[in-house]
């Protein structure tokens, strides 16, 4: 069985071998191959040196659909939408790409000639006002084929309380449509606020063809080789789906890599006896953070991918700041030294790859500390000395600044960190969690290299960095559960709501989702059935998600659920306010059998902890130089202890233990560090 995760620049696998012995685990780490990623997938197979003829099942986590989204390189889409709304996806919200500026442009997913007016009209209540002219359907289809379009949109007005007209306008388009790629935006997602529901839908629409022509291509790759078993893929809710099914909802990918990594932590702390944990995933160009209460990952239907372009499907509620190991620091025209959000990526890179990259970077910044070993950064292609990067932060930070080279490059982690911190404040602090009730856990390529720090400045009392931290999101493609989500709205106040209406929805939905989870039997170990509404109280705009013990809930228990969320979110109480529930939420969990993962970590050689010991290196922190032990990861015994200032190197991330902090390995190879 074989988790494999896409990134921007590396593609990454584990893959696991069970026989009577136990569980071996193999892998690799290739770069992405951005042009057909397939060709990446491949060979990262290679690289664990096993043929696809042999692998059991692939777990898959893509980047296509987030990449196509966020570059604009998408399918053309047309939109067939109710008379007089032609513009819904244009107008939005009223908002501005810059908040505070008067300047910014905006371009819709789909361009207003290619949005096409039919007259029709449901009302909110599901009534009929103007029934649907078929014919003028029909002309609507044809013209955007003429204009070559690939893809299709239907979306009108209040279609989730009556898709009557929905359905019918679908039937005529798909006589027409030469291909598949016709979205029903009730049928993607049944909830109220038409500009959300047609963004998701059109997003849908721009990246069905794509996904559809690269899954397409990977399982004929896998198969040429032999491949003949189950593909999955990895959507953003953090479940997975059948690679013949993924297509139809194309958006639910999107995310997907972000999602993995947090799937993987959960997994983690379930293995390690936790249940609460902010995950913190850095990498080259970004850094993810996400929620895990209870040992439940936080899941939202409110993610806006980029400015306008909202998509309300259930995903892994992931807050993601533009600070990581390529994000380039600067002194700005007010003389202020800033970091981020532009990012030297991978090409050319921070100074130290030797990819002509020229600005000093936080991962400069590392090098110049000490913190990370110049002779083991992943895909240099050319040597540079630390003098060098030295000499850069001299001219661009520390001259201006009027600091030694060791403060400029101590300022710009402490400034990036404050940029990871403030993340980390929006899923805890924001939502009402108090951070110091929960474990960091600290993963991705430089997740481990700012953990303590970001702890201690939050009072976070532990962090966690897992066996693999530069493998996590495989590791999620492999430890990931079948889902699938259902979101209709009913708008309705409580006090008024017929109870038994709300049974018959979740009952259906829950019917409904089962049937899709039920295709994979076969992987599925049990099921779990999670009931949520998404509510407010009457005149507000926000909501807040409600998980449900069951569906046989009765009214005053609701109210309870929701004045209790809402209070731990705002700390107020509002009892002269009616409450309304907005949609109902189901979600089925196909669980799968857990994956051990102990079986990461060989126990050969990890004798004793100076076995272990690598040496010593210089290492800046605090405004001085201290002596840090040097270790490798793989031979530290199980058990052992470590006091900070450390440095543990691995061959997929760097883990600095700062002054103060002692490091523990835990019987599943954990790092745990208390700060």
């Amino acid at each position: 069985m074989a988790g494999i995760d896409v990134g921007g620049t590396f593609t990454d696998l584990l893959l696991t071998e069970a026989d009577s012995s136990g569980v071996r685990v193999r892998l690799a780490k290739v770069p992405t191959t951005i042009r057909n990623q397939a060709e990446g997938v491949l060979a990262a197979i290679r690289a664990a040196e096993v043929a696809p003829a042999d692998l059991d099942l692939v777990i898959h986590g893509t980047t296509a659909t987030t990449n196509a989204v966020l570059e604009r390189k998408t399918a053309k889409v047309g939109l067939i939408t109710t008379a007089g709304f032609r513009d819904v996806l244009e107008l939005g919200r009223r908002t501005r790409p810059k908040p505070y500026g008067l300047f910014g442009t905006f371009e819709p997913l789909i361009p207003r000639e290619w949005r096409r007016e039919v007259p029709e009209r449901v009302m909110a209540d599901g009534a009929v006002h103007t029934p649907l002219d078929e014919g003028a359907v029909a002309e609507a289809v044809r013209a955007l084929l003429a204009e070559g379009c690939e893809a299709l949109v239907i979306h009108f007005l209040h279609a989730y309380a009556n898709p009557e007209h929905e359905l019918r306008a679908g039937a005529i388009a798909r006589e027409l449509w030469p291909n598949p790629y016709v979205t029903l935006g009730h049928a993607l997602l049944s909830e109220f606020r038409e500009y959300e529901r047609g963004t998701t839908a059109s997003v849908n629409a721009a990246v069905q063809p794509i996904l559809d022509r690269y899954i397409r291509r990977l399982q004929d790759d896998l198969r040429a080789q032999g491949f003949a078993r189950d593909l999955l893929v990895m959507n953003g809710n953090g479940g997975t789906v059948p690679a013949g099914l993924v297509v139809e909802a194309a958006a639910k990918t999107v995310m997907s890599g972000p999602a993995s990594g947090v799937m993987a932590a959960a997994a983690t702390l379930a293995q390690s006896g936790l249940t609460n944990a902010i995950t913190y995933d850095m990498g080259g160009t970004s850094t993810d953070v996400a929620l895990i209460a209870g040992g439940v990952p936080e899941v939202s239907a409110e993610l806006t991918i980029d400015y306008g372009l909202p998509i309300h499907l259930p995903m892994v509620d992931v807050h993601t700041v533009g600070a990581g190991g390529g994000s380039i620091a600067s002194v700005n025209r007010a003389g202020m030294l800033q970091v981020g959000p532009e990012s030297a990526g991978s090409e050319p890179g921070p100074i130290g790859y030797g990819r002509g990259g020229t600005r000093p970077t936080i991962t400069d910044a590392n090098l110049v500390l000490g913190r990370l070993d110049p002779a083991r950064l992943t895909a240099v292609r050319a040597g540079v000395s630390l003098d060098a990067i030295r000499d850069a932060f001299a001219r661009d930070l520390a001259g201006p600044l009027g600091l030694s080279v060791e403060e400029a490059a101590e300022a710009v982690i402490r400034l990036g960190n404050v940029h990871m911190t403030g993340a980390i404040r929006m899923v805890s602090l924001s939502r009402g969690y108090d951070p110091r009730d929960f474990v960091l856990f600290a993963f991705g390529g430089a997740g481990p290299l700012h953990a303590v720090a970001l702890a201690r400045e939050l009072g976070i009392p532990e962090v966690l960095v897992p066996a693999r931290p530069g493998l996590t999101n495989a590791l999620g493609c492999l430890v990931a559960d079948l889902r699938q989500d259902r979101v209709r709205t009913l708008n309705r106040p409580l006090d008024g709501l017929d109870m038994a209406d709300l049974r018959g929805v979740l009952e259906e939905q829950a019917a409904d989702a089962l049937a899709m989870v039920a295709e994979e039997q076969a992987e599925i170990e049990e099921t779990t059935i999670l009931y949520g509404a998404d509510m407010q109280f009457r005149g507000q705009t926000h909501l807040i998600r409600v998980a449900l013990p069951s569906r046989e809930i009765d009214r005053a228990t609701l109210q309870d659920l929701f004045e209790t969320a809402y209070f731990r979110r705002f700390q107020v109480r509002l009892p002269e306010i009616r409450a309304v529930v907005v949609n109902l939420v189901t979600s089925v969990i196909g669980r799968r059998t857990p994956f051990p993962l102990a079986a990461l970590i060989d126990d050969a050689g990890r004798t004793d902890l100076a076995g272990a010991r690598l040496g010593t290196r210089p290492v800046y922190a605090g405004g001085a130089w201290h002596e840090a032990a040097i270790y490798a990861r793989e031979a530290l015994p199980l058990g052992a202890e470590i006091v900070g200032p450390a440095v543990i190197q691995q061959i997929d991330a760097t883990t600095v233990i700062e002054p103060g902090a002692t490091a523990q390995v835990d019987a599943i190879g954990n790092l745990r560090i208390r700060v």
